[in-house]
């Protein structure tokens, strides 16, 4: 598995995690960070994946949102809403992600740790933002 997958999968859990309980970033990522040993540049990718989601949640939650017709992001399943932050996250920041990659991880990301149908959903709402996000 690649550094940048490993770090997305990370990213995930530490999301999905802090979906019901978190209070402090920084206490609640060392925390999570106990008993693995990333190397360096996978912990760093990690931490901007998760720096970034939670700084532009509401963002990010609006344009997943507008994207999922008749799905309220809050009644999505965690997993699922985790990994469309993450994808839309980075193919709307200026790294080196292209957008089609971000897309293609989620959907993997979401079959491997969600369901089959939950490729197809994300899948779907991802190229709707992309799309949208073509269009502005």
């Amino acid at each position: 598995m690649g550094m940048r997958r490993q770090a997305r999968e990370w990213a995930l859990q530490f999301l999905f995690q802090r979906d019901f309980h978190g209070e402090n970033l920084p206490e609640d990522l060392a925390q999570f960070w106990e008993g693995k040993t990333p190397s360096p540049s996978a912990k760093s990718f990690t931490e901007q994946l998760v720096y970034g989601v939670e700084r532009r949640r509401l963002e990010l939650d609006k344009l997943i949102s507008s994207c999922a017709d008749n799905w309220d992001i809050d009644r999505m399943g965690g997993v699922d809403r985790n990994v469309m932050r993450i994808a839309v996250h980075e193919m709307t920041s200026d790294g080196d992600v292209p957008a089609v990659v971000a897309i293609d991880e989620a959907v993997e990301i979401a079959k491997l740790y969600s369901s089959n149908e939950s490729g197809r959903f994300v899948n779907g709402i991802l190229d709707r933002a992309l799309s949208k996000l073509k269009q502005e």
